[in-house]
């Protein structure tokens, strides 16, 4: 049988509660995510096709739809030690960033099921363990309360923590549960996931010297877009460095964030401008 197409009117429905709860936005050439990405939801549920799930949705006395929804339809897409030659200039970053009297911050934003402040903590502990050198303060955040339930737990299938992790951290910083790999409790404790909204959430309490945000903001509005990176450089102190994807900028898009002097393909924090 021929999947029934979703009518525009669930599509709207559909586009418009991703963009109230995350910002992000789906064109209109790229509503075939929407099938996709919600088709596991639909089986769970039942259900044949987007316009029932969109009526159980404005129906209202269900709850938690509107949540499964939006998990369902944002990009969690992560994977370990992404783009190593990244992490490296990072590890640079934090050791600039060092001194006596305080201890280097790092917010992860948009974490997802937390592979990359896993990364992070694994690169810092081993670094610690071998010079001694302090470890950093490591948030990690998400929009999604079910992916954040995940990376706490950090439990793993077979095909993710194959994906960008030697077999040599795996068994040093996993544990084996059936067919799964368990973070080690040592670990997760570098660690504190909160759940966030990037878009209407205020940051984590603080000032950061490293903001990692890879990959997150792709699909926001230019607008959106600018109150986010408004908010991630008020939240890093001066000088503070400031990592997207291979394929962002900022570039054009704020004066709260520039080029990097030491690290290309960086950016930096700058004081407010009158």
């Amino acid at each position: 049988m021929t999947p029934t197409a979703p009518s525009q009117t669930a599509i709207n429905v559909l586009t418009a509660l991703l963009e109230a709860r995350t910002g992000q936005q789906i064109a209109s050439y790229r509503s075939w995510r929407l099938d996709t990405a919600l088709k596991p939801l639909l089986r769970d549920r039942n259900l044949d096709t987007l316009d029932q799930l969109v009526t159980q949705l404005l129906d209202g006395r269900d709850r938690q739809i509107g949540d499964r929804i939006v998990d369902a339809l944002v990009n969690q897409e992560t994977s370990f030690f992404r783009d190593a030659q990244v992490f490296d200039m990072m590890v640079e970053a934090v050791a600039l960033a060092e001194s006596e009297s305080r201890r280097v911050r790092i917010w992860c934003a948009g974490c997802s099921t937390g592979q990359e402040p896993l990364s992070l903590a694994m690169l810092f502990a081993e670094r610690r363990e071998t010079s001694g050198a302090p470890m950093p303060e490591i948030v990690a955040t998400d929009v999604s309360d079910a992916v954040i339930a995940r990376a706490r737990a950090g439990r793993f299938s077979q095909f993710e923590i194959q994906r960008g992790l030697p077999v040599r951290r795996m068994i040093r910083w996993f544990d084996t549960t059936g067919s799964e790999w368990v973070a080690k409790p040592e670990l997760l404790s570098l660690i504190a996931f909160r759940r966030m909204n990037l878009v209407s959430d205020p940051p984590p309490p603080g000032q950061y010297d490293l903001v990692l945000c890879r990959n997150v903001l792709l699909y926001l509005s230019p607008d959106t877009k600018r109150h986010v990176f408004a908010k991630i450089g008020a939240a890093m102190k001066p000088g503070g460095v400031f990592v997207m994807g291979a394929g962002e900028t900022v570039i054009g898009q704020t004066q709260a964030l520039e080029p990097s002097k030491t690290f290309r393909g960086f950016y930096q924090s700058q004081p407010p401008r009158d």
